[in-house]
């Protein structure tokens, strides 16, 4: 059985800033970087190895990633974070309210009218993504850091929104969600997060 441990970034600058940072970027903060640290020190500790590594394009996804390992690893546009379009770099307080859409429990098609993607496509887009690495020969054991908003949309394609809501209790900055993966599917495991350890 194949594992994916798929990571959130460490702190930015914006995270702090309460600011709205989809496609743009800021840098990862003293916070983040020694929280990305940790995070390297908890896989030494445990003899945690990966296969392979990948991080999305973006700085915050790729110097968390080199902050916890030396080892190679190749970015991806695949599991960048949500395009939020015009919003981007605004002020938190601009976001709508994030049950808009009831049904799909997220911001759904919202961002659409302003440039930006939808829930749906930000899914699609990293489920693609991320099975076409662990597709791939010799990745039994893979660590991935990307986003937020990214990583919680392919969250929902594995699990409901209610066992979401059960299982996941502190999606925080470098939090950790391990699945098992097999036949085209994905198992969603655990979270983790190291500082709680």
């Amino acid at each position: 059985m194949k594992e994916l441990y798929l990571m959130r970034h460490g702190q930015t600058l914006f995270n702090k800033l309460h600011r709205i940072q989809g496609s743009s970027d800021s840098p990862l903060t003293s916070q983040g970087i020694a929280d990305a640290k940790e995070v390297g020190r908890y896989f030494d500790q445990i003899n945690l190895t990966f296969d392979h590594a990948y991080s999305s394009t973006q700085e915050r996804a790729s110097d968390t990633l080199e902050n916890i390992t030396n080892q190679p690893y190749e970015r991806l546009k695949g599991i960048k974070e949500w395009d939020f379009g015009v919003f981007e770099g605004q002020s938190e307080q601009l976001n709508p309210d994030p049950q808009i859409d009831p049904i799909r429990h997220s911001y759904g098609d919202f961002f659409l009218q302003f440039g930006g993607e939808s829930d749906i496509q930000v899914q699609q887009r990293m489920n693609q993504t991320l099975t076409e690495i662990m597709e791939k020969p010799d990745h039994n054991r893979v660590l991935v850091v990307s986003h937020g908003g990214a990583c919680f949309a392919f969250l929902k394609k594995w699990l409901s929104y209610e066992e979401i809501q059960k299982q996941v209790t502190n999606f925080h900055n470098c939090c950790i969600l391990k699945f098992t993966y097999s036949d085209k599917e994905f198992k969603f495991i655990k979270e983790i997060n190291v500082k709680s350890l």
